[in-house]
């Protein structure tokens, strides 16, 4: 077999393996996501206790990102404190190299097993959790095939001189080694499979000894760099968390790096092979960094608050505060992330329609810069959303999922139009009022305020049925456009009783006042969008609202 045949096969069998941990992962989450989440949440009253809570969630999830985002978030909300957050992260590397000591044992025999099993589990059922957990069985049985196919693949590379080659310079280089592989750890996004990928490769001899355990420790350190990515626009507090794992990690490869010919050597008579020798030193290093910085996590805390301060981000509001920028831990909390920071939108279109109101009472020009730099930051937010969603999208999202992302982008659309109406419709009738030195009338002012504190009250009644989907409050809002209706042809004909009357504001700002009233039922009518995917949903609405003809054509 040629080397390039033989390369080929070993990049499919590690693909196989990566997504065996993807399905694994995927099937975890979906089924017991939300349960893990309130789990981890509730095991956080110290850090002996959280240590133990991040191993073993850790070792469900088959991945400590995941698990750092999870505590990140906590972080970020201020649920958990950096010490104990810490604590969660030793846990959660300890987690996967444990798991890592399961699958790195000979139980081939059940791929073929798992696999028909998850396969029938997955395809005849008709419930979502079992057909997780299917999906998780059948992952199992891929990656034990996988690391199979890597031990027959990899076995002929020992006597390739190109390979021998390249390990050499490899072994020479032991630095370049560790960051090479920290580097392909973060590509691959799982320590865990790099670290099998090693062990499996070592044991056909393929890679020797002491290049195998550098390559273990640099697997290690890449495996804190995904979280430190995912993080980096989130809250100081949540940066904090990855960064600090990170920090760990880096310090122990320093600490351990010149004594690895000791670890080698006290490690052996309790290894089998050369595999049994990489995996039992990447649960010893990942003990070790527990037992030697779990006293330190407070120091560690008051050291990253003094390198990553609050003020590094501050409270500018145009900053994301709920979204990592990267794929999420699971579609149920990556829509949710999404849902909060959609929130955000609505306060700040909260906050500009209550300015708007006073801009056209009383003409104040730092509230008209107010409105224009709250609109920057709903356009910024949106865009954060809508780039955000697109990466859920990739995931495998089941129908509720799928439904739900396009109701939280359509929601979230309508609000960055709310934005946009107010900026240079409602803030454009206000600077003309200004540069005219013009005032609506005492009874126009009147019966605008009634209609944009209807909007307004309708806004707050939008974000509700956004958030909780209930039918009730959805039947509310869509009600509120036939009232808001009624609003506006009785202000209309009041203005034109007026404007016939001849009444020198009316005349001056007629035009003024109709645009307003037009751009207030505009913003209005992209407010109630939301309640129709529910009652469309719970067979609450007509197909058409024409009336069927009584006598046909002729």
């Amino acid at each position: 077999m040629s080397a390039t045949s033989v390369l080929i096969q070993l990049f499919g069998t590690i693909a196989l393996l990566l997504w065996g941990m993807r399905m694994v992962r995927t099937g975890v989450q979906r089924s017991f996501g939300s349960k893990l989440r309130s789990f981890l949440g509730e095991w956080l009253s110290n850090r002996f206790a959280a240590f133990g809570a991040g191993l073993g969630v850790t070792a469900i999830l088959q991945s400590s990102t995941a698990t750092c985002l999870m505590v990140a978030d906590f972080a970020s909300r201020n649920i958990v404190v950096l010490p104990v957050a810490l604590a969660i992260m030793l846990g959660a590397d300890v987690g996967t190299a444990l798991v890592a000591q399961i699958l790195s044992l000979n139980f081939s025999w059940l791929s073929p097993v798992l696999i028909f099993v998850g396969f029938l589990i997955f395809t005849i059922t008709t419930s979502q959790k079992k057909s997780n957990i299917g999906r998780i069985a059948i992952g199992l049985g891929i990656i034990l095939l996988s690391l199979k196919s890597i031990v027959g693949v990899s076995e002929p590379l020992r006597n390739s001189e190109t390979l021998v080659l390249v390990i050499n310079a490899l072994a020479g280089e032991p630095l370049v080694a560790v960051l090479l592989v920290a580097l392909l750890t973060w590509a691959a996004h799982s320590s865990l499979a790099i670290v099998l990928l090693v062990c499996s490769m070592a044991s056909t001899g393929a890679i020797p000894v002491e290049l195998g355990m550098v390559l273990i420790l640099g697997a290690n350190l890449g495996g804190a760099l995904p979280p430190v990515f995912a993080t980096l626009y989130t809250s100081p507090a949540g940066r904090r968390v990855a960064i600090g794992n990170g920090v760990f990690k880096l310090l122990g490869c320093i600490l351990i790096f010149p004594f690895l010919s000791i670890v080698e050597r006290e490690l052996t008579p309790y290894s089998i092979g050369v595999a049994g020798l990489l995996i039992n030193l990447h649960l010893v290093f990942n003990v070790g960094l527990a037992v030697i910085f779990m006293p330190f996590t407070s120091l560690m805390d008051r050291l990253l608050k003094k390198v990553i301060m609050d003020q590094d981000i501050g409270d500018s509001p145009e900053v994301v505060r709920y979204l990592d920028m990267s794929i999420p831990i699971d579609a149920t909390l990556g829509l949710s992330n999404a849902s909060r920071e959609v929130l955000r939108m609505g306060d700040e279109l909260d906050h500009m329609l209550k300015q708007s109101f006073n801009m056209l009472h009383e003409g104040d020009s730092e509230e008209i810069k107010e409105i224009s730099k709250g609109d920057d930051v709903v356009d910024e937010l949106y865009e954060a959303v809508k780039v955000y969603l697109t990466e859920i999208r990739k995931e495998e999202l089941d129908e509720q999922e799928s439904q739900r992302c396009g109701e939280v982008m359509a929601f979230c659309a309508n609000l960055e139009h709310i934005g946009d109406i107010i900026d240079k419709n409602l803030l454009a009738t206000a600077i003309k009022l200004i540069e005219k030195n013009l005032s609506f009338s005492e009874a126009g002012l009147n019966e605008l305020e009634q209609i944009h504190q209807r909007v307004h009250d309708n806004l707050r009644l939008a974000m509700g049925v956004f958030m909780s989907q209930d039918i009730g409050m959805a039947r509310r809002l869509i009600l509120e456009k036939e009232t808001f209706r009624q609003m506006e042809n009785e202000a209309a004909n009041s203005h034109m009783e007026r404007f016939q009357a001849g009444r020198p504001e009316t005349l001056e700002t007629s035009s003024l006042h109709l645009d307003v009233i037009r751009d207030l039922k505009r913003i209005n009518s992209h407010l109630t969008s939301v309640a129709y995917p529910i009652l469309d949903q719970a067979g609450e609405l007509r197909k058409t609202r024409l009336r069927k003809k009584i006598m046909k054509m002729a």
